[in-house]
């Protein structure tokens, strides 16, 4: 081991015990203590807003080249740290998580058995230049009794470092250890590794970024890990569909924020109601700012836009471009989406409830939604307060991870005397 590696595997420990340490004080305190440094975190992101911003605008400065989907996801404004400081107050106002009896039952033998939710313990969070996910992230950890060692995107360092400052504020008025949040002492690469491999110390790794990012936490890492994969979501208009409302929501579902993940990225729409209705919505996005890629049967309607490869049904774009598909039927939609989705989010706008049922029913998606837009897969939306993102594996949670998703469970079994025959 390098002099360099042997440093940074020394921060990450004595940070991953330093929480741990944490995180055993976190998960007896409470609620009110809990909520306590939340609301108070909540008012130093107020307070101290103008730091934020200013650290903000020398990430900015300091990256000239980023996309402007990248800039948008890094970007911060007034607006926005005030959002950060609501989502906050509203995971603090949310039910405790904690010591939730989940499920109670008796045996014959008259022994009570319950499952009870308690914190996970230390949680490693990795995520790219989005400096909300470090408020989050932190909230729901909070809130769910556990610890969180955070380590954000080289961009966002000094906004992380900002908005960590609020949050370890947050603790200190509350008599709650500063270590229960942390941001990595280092932006070495090998930070990243060290997490990965500390098995025994971290409890759960989630990482929330790009493709690549996932794939090299799930490839490397020896702890637990909660996946966040990309997010190729896609809105398909069947033919029972109020044409009003398909303009209004698809608008919406791609262009509202193209950086986010629940974005939509592929546009599925019947046969039947294409050739009316898909030149409204082009004309529609494009006034927004749209490009797009088209399969044959929709250039068949729009001859000018751009042909699409098979590799755009698997793009991700994180950016103004729309692929275009059009199909025969629900089956014909269901098999593209197993196909070429990433199982994050889908939507179907149609009149007809049945054939709504049948699509959510059959779709294998962690979230499906009928007659709104894929950008409400949001943990702000679905009323956790926050997120620390949309879990699309098969295991312990799907969709938008809460408070609830941040904890596991434990068996409390009490009895009267009885011994086992």
């Amino acid at each position: 081991m390098t002099a360099l590696a042997d440093e940074v595997a020394r921060l990450l420990d004595t940070a991953a015990r330093a929480a741990r340490d944490a995180a055993r004080v976190l998960a007896t305190a409470p609620r009110p203590q809990r909520d306590e440094a939340l609301m108070q975190a909540a008012a130093a992101l107020r307070a101290r807003a103008d730091v934020v911003l200013a650290a903000n605008a020398e990430d900015l400065a300091a990256a000239p080249d980023l996309s402007a989907a990248f800039r948008d996801r890094l970007a911060l404004t007034p607006a926005r740290v005030e959002a950060m400081a609501c989502a906050v107050e509203e995971v603090a106002a949310l039910p405790d998580p904690v010591g939730r009896v989940l499920a109670e039952w008796t045996r014959p033998n008259g022994l009570v058995i319950r499952r009870v939710a308690q914190p996970l313990g230390v949680i490693g969070m990795i995520y790219e230049s989005r400096p909300n996910v470090g408020a989050d992230a932190a909230s729901l950890c909070l809130k769910a009794g556990s610890a969180v060692i955070l380590r954000g995107g080289k961009e966002s360092l000094r906004s992380a470092a900002a908005i960590h400052g609020c949050m370890v504020a947050g603790l200190r008025a509350a008599g709650l250890p500063e270590a229960a949040v942390q941001v990595a002492p280092t932006a070495d690469r090998a930070f990243v590794a060290a997490m990965l491999r500390a098995a025994g110390l971290i409890d759960l790794i989630i990482p929330r970024g790009g493709k690549g990012l996932v794939q090299r936490v799930q490839e490397e890492a020896r702890v637990p890990v909660l996946a966040h994969a990309e997010g190729l979501c896609h809105t398909y208009i069947h033919a029972a569909a109020d044409p009003a409302m398909a303009r209004s929501i698809l608008a919406n579902a791609k262009m509202r924020r193209t950086g986010v993940c629940g974005a939509t990225e592929t546009l599925l729409i019947d046969a039947a109601i294409a050739p009316g209705l898909l030149p409204l919505l082009v004309a529609d996005l494009r006034a927004l700012g749209c490009d797009f890629r088209a399969e044959d049967r929709a250039r068949a309607i729009l001859p000018d836009l751009p042909a699409a490869t098979e590799a755009d049904f698997a793009t991700e774009w994180l950016d103004s471009i729309l692929s275009v598909k059009v199909v025969d039927g629900v089956d014909a939609a269901l098999d593209h989406i197993a196909r070429f989705g990433s199982e994050h989010t889908e939507a179907i706008i149609t009149q007809d409830d049945a054939v709504a049922a049948d699509f959510l029913a059959r779709l294998s998606s962690a979230v499906g939604i009928h007659n709104a837009s894929t950008q409400f897969c949001d943990g702000g939306e679905f009323g956790f307060g926050a997120e620390i993102g949309i879990a699309t594996g098969r295991l312990h949670a799907r969709g938008p991870v809460g408070p609830e998703q941040l904890c596991t469970f434990r068996y409390q079994v009490m009895g009267t005397g009885q011994t086992r025959p």
